[in-house]
């Protein structure tokens, strides 16, 4: 009797051993993102839902967006892993978040948290210090212009760095406005992934500021068209491509934006990079 009830007890830790190792594995956690938007002196309203697709569509991220963001404290953004700024409030004090706002986005990047600075949100906050920390490079009066848009070559600058390790060295970016003439940070204070050449006759044909046009040195520059920015603990990734809907649908766009998210939520890239883009 003894016996039989060692093999009923050996045979039931049998069948639940097998059980529980048939049971799958709980799928990974996702990047919780926050898209902030709602203002823009570009095309938000069509490009935000494209943002949030690219993101969502690699079924690492969980995305929410905002198109009110005023006032908002450190609990709007304890849920998240990473912001994602698809703003430009248009020089209006009105449109200001306010410095309980300031304050609680600051302290969530360097909490160990992750930004991402969409295109033309680098020209936001005129004045902030911080936020211009934070972006590196901005758009601000009598810095920041580009010629009309054009196709350019995007050339990665840095190989090794998670975002960019496997890209191809170059890749065509159709129809965008290549931002040149920034306004800088020390050149110790941000890393540059990858630039485009600002071809300057091309500007012959149509400045952006015809009224009070900016200076044109030589016969062109590279500018930094990805960077990073590291800020306390947290990481910041910055791209100043992809104007509207079309050039957000690039294969070059898609995928450095979606890895610098990764990156920046994470400090570490897991995404396979598309044929089309890969060395």
């Amino acid at each position: 009797m003894k016996r039989g009830l060692t093999v009923i007890a050996s045979m039931i830790c049998a069948i639940s051993s097998l059980s529980s190792a048939q049971q799958p594995s709980p799928a990974p956690a996702k990047i919780a993102v926050l898209i902030v938007t709602g203002q823009n002196g570009h095309n938000w309203r069509g490009t935000t839902p494209l943002l949030r697709g690219i993101l969502e569509d690699t079924q690492k991220f969980e995305v929410r967006v905002t198109e009110e963001f005023r006032g908002a404290g450190p609990e709007a953004l304890a849920p998240y892993d990473l912001v994602v700024l698809n703003y430009f409030e248009r020089g209006r004090p009105e449109l200001r978040w306010g410095e309980r706002t300031d304050t609680a986005l600051l302290d969530f990047v360097r909490s160990g948290k992750g930004l991402v600075v969409y295109h033309f949100s680098m020209a936001a906050f005129d004045g902030w210090t911080e936020y211009e920390k934070l972006s590196a490079g901005n758009w601000r009066p009598n810095n920041g212009h580009h010629s009309a848009p054009h196709d350019f070559v995007v050339d990665i600058k840095d190989q090794e760095h998670p975002i960019t390790k496997g890209l191809k060295l170059s890749f065509p970016q159709p129809h965008d406005e290549l931002y040149a003439n920034l306004r800088w940070q020390p050149a110790n204070s941000y890393h540059v992934l990858a630039t485009a050449y600002d071809d300057h006759a091309l500007y012959q044909a149509s400045r952006t500021d015809s009224r009070a046009p900016q200076p044109l040195v030589g016969t062109g520059a590279n500018e930094p068209m990805l960077w990073t920015v590291d800020y306390g603990k947290g990481r910041v990734f910055i791209t100043a491509l992809g104007h509207d809907v079309e050039q957000v649908q690039t294969p070059a766009f898609t995928t450095t934006f979606a890895r610098g998210a990764e990156w920046a939520a994470t400090g570490k890239v897991t995404l396979p990079i598309p044929a089309a883009m890969a060395r």
